[in-house]
């Protein structure tokens, strides 16, 4: 394919951040000469493959780890786990290597790679996006500010809302606080409104939505719903009810 050629000259006389651009730069090429295949995540009519997904989502994997300014091996880890389970560990293997260059010997631009992925998908698969770039951040325990902050960026480039932000942050920290922020409600609502903000961010979150994307992006969307769940536990029990 184009994509892939492009890619290997943007290499040769380039590196890393030459063959990323080249291969956009080939995608789109493709998309024009061949609309068949490929794979879907947008209601528009544009279209990522699975290549270019699994290109740009590594690129912001890669963006997060080095956000303060340390390599962590427990968020490589995650990040090679989550190919590994998601492709199979030949492809992975392959994915790492160059994940492993990325990280350590490039600039990347959070911008254009986020604005290439918001084009293209729908809202519910960047809400999982983020909830991802969250998970990697939190693999060795913590989400730095520095993390955090990225993360907002990237999320703000990706066209993500700003309470749908600070709900996926809260769940990486178990406060009361932070549940009502999950629900996206203020800690004055009403048992009412309460139960309706967990059957809205229910259906927000639900798996179902992202049912398109691989089986380790739907068990990371499994894993968010069952944040939505024991936030509203959690404050029916602060409530008594």
């Amino acid at each position: 394919m184009i994509k892939w050629f492009a890619a290997f000259v943007g290499f040769m006389f380039y590196g890393i951040r030459g063959a990323i651009l080249g291969f956009i730069i080939g995608s789109l090429i493709d998309a024009l000469t061949n609309r068949k295949g490929g794979f879907t995540i947008s209601n528009e009519e544009e279209r990522v493959t699975p290549g270019d997904f699994e290109l740009h989502l590594l690129t912001l994997s890669a963006i997060v780890i080095k956000a303060d300014g340390q390599v962590s091996q427990k968020e490589m880890d995650y990040v090679r786990n989550y190919f590994v389970q998601a492709y199979g560990k030949d492809r992975a293997n392959a994915v790492f290597r160059t994940f492993n260059e990325v990280v350590k010997d490039r600039e990347l631009d959070e911008r254009r790679i986020s604005a290439f992925l918001a084009a293209r998908t729908q809202y519910a698969a960047r809400l999982q996006i983020v909830h991802f770039l969250f998970s990697i951040a939190n693999a060795d325990g913590n989400v730095s500010q520095a993390e955090a902050g990225k993360i907002r960026q990237i999320a703000g480039h990706l066209r993500i809302g700003a309470k749908d932000f600070e709900s996926l942050y809260a769940m990486f920290f178990k406060t009361t606080d932070n549940a009502y922020k999950i629900l996206e409600i203020d800690k004055s609502a009403t048992d009412a409104e309460v139960k309706k903000a967990f059957r809205t961010m229910a259906k927000k979150y639900h798996p179902d939505k992202i049912q398109h994307m691989d089986e380790a992006y739907i068990k990371g969307a499994e894993e968010k719903f069952r944040k939505v769940q024991e936030a509203y536990e959690q404050i029916q029990k602060g409530r008594g009810f």
